[in-house]
């Protein structure tokens, strides 16, 4: 079997329920804390929810990007903001037509959409300033490439939750094809009406908390987010090993109950980077707090690594971002990862409230100051899973394996 070279993952910016900049998010993470996930009453009709907000202010749009300006897109960018300088490193060193962007997404400018409609309804005719560039899915990659000025190739990934999970492994495969020297990955999503309600009419919706893994678990609190990175050929302090992506289709929304796209999704990240279960040292989990997400979930770890791997799931401190998911998390792995913003080890502890479900097999899910074990080839996962049984796991590890 031939073994794909890793990709360096050099720089890393993100915003979310937790911070604003990487060092922001570092302290929260390993703390634990859901201090983002906040009452909101305007979300859903005749409801309040618990969802992960991001309050920081956020960059306006370019000139050049006016008629694609929405929340989304602008929280997009200030997580590119933050790597904007090794950007244009790359940009200088490889040309404007060698750099891509692959984004993912989930509402788009959906909640500009919604105000608009509002609007309309009212007054007979759309908003000043009112674009259906604002709107579309393709409307991420677009606004990035015009603010950061490379004419590489630039495409929306739209696969619901794991729709930025699946931009590392396109993004790795434009390096490997000689397309591109560098690509720009990452995924933004944003709050907005259709998504809570549409989730609250399936009853997916937690009535409090999202409590992950318990027996009282009862549902998901939706995020907003963005995370971006920079991927290249060179060597990184934190790499992309590997990749297994998957479709089992075993329904519209709910997942395999066994699991089995979840295992598959796993196995095929670790013979892509040649590693044994072993040797991974974390799992961020999915973990939405669903009681079948959830049980799916364990049963797939429980097979292929045991019940003695940590794990944890981070959705208890942002909620679940959708289509941003994938990037937020593969950004909180990258932290732990990486010793400038980790230098004890630590990992993300899993936030519930310790009532094992006796229905689920058992796995480590991860306490409060739990540190991981530095084997010199440390590895992690990250587990996105999505409607429509679209399953991907992302293999990173520290540096690049020789």
């Amino acid at each position: 079997m031939t073994i794909r070279r890793p990709v360096g993952l050099p720089a890393m910016g993100l915003v979310t329920p937790l911070g604003s900049t990487p060092g922001e998010v570092a302290r929260a993470l390993f703390q634990g804390t859901n201090a983002g996930l906040v009452p909101r009453d305007d979300l859903c009709p005749g409801r309040t929810v618990r969802v992960g907000e991001v309050t920081v202010a956020l960059p306006s749009s370019p000139p050049s990007a006016a008629s694609y300006d929405c929340r989304n897109n602008r929280l997009m960018l200030a997580a590119i903001v933050q790597i904007r300088a090794a950007i244009d490193e790359a940009i200088r060193r490889h040309g404007r037509s060698r750099v891509g962007v692959v984004l993912g997404t989930s509402t788009s400018g959906m909640a500009e959409q919604e105000s608009a409609r509002v609007h309309r309804a009212g007054a007979g005719e759309w908003p000043t300033g009112s674009h259906y560039r604002q709107w579309e899915i393709g409307s991420l990659s677009d606004h990035a490439t015009l603010a950061l000025g490379v004419t590489g190739p630039a495409y929306t990934i739209a696969t619901a939750c794991s729709a930025s999970a699946k931009v590392f492994a396109s993004g790795r495969r434009l390096l490997e094809a000689g397309v591109c020297d560098a690509v720009v990955v990452g995924g933004a999503d944003t709050l907005c009406r259709m998504t809570v309600s549409g989730f609250s009419s399936l009853e997916a919706i937690s009535r409090g908390l999202c409590n992950p893994f318990s027996r009282n678990r009862d549902g998901i609190n939706i995020g907003e987010g963005a995370a971006a990175f920079l991927m290249t050929r060179d060597q990184a302090p934190v790499s992309l090993l590997g990749s297994g992506e998957c479709s089992d289709a075993h329904h519209i929304s709910a997942p395999d109950p066994e699991g089995k796209g979840a295992h598959q999704a796993m196995r095929l990240a670790l013979e892509d980077a040649a590693l044994h279960p072993d040797e991974v040292a974390y799992i961020n989990l999915h973990g939405t707090g669903t009681p079948l997400n959830d049980s799916m979930e364990a049963e797939a770890i429980a097979t292929l690594f045991g019940p003695s791997t940590p794990c944890s799931s981070t959705k208890a401190m942002i909620g679940h971002a959708l289509g941003a998911a994938g990037a937020c998390e593969a950004a909180f792995v990258w932290l732990t990862l990486n010793p400038q913003y980790n230098p004890d080890n630590r990992l993300p502890p899993h936030l519930w409230d310790g009532v094992a479900d006796p229905g689920m097999p058992a796995i480590q899910l991860a306490a409060a100051g739990a540190l991981f074990d530095d084997r010199g080839r440390t590895a992690m996962l990250s587990n996105s899973f999505a409607f429509g049984g679209n399953n991907v796991a992302l293999a990173f590890g520290r540096g690049v394996r020789p």
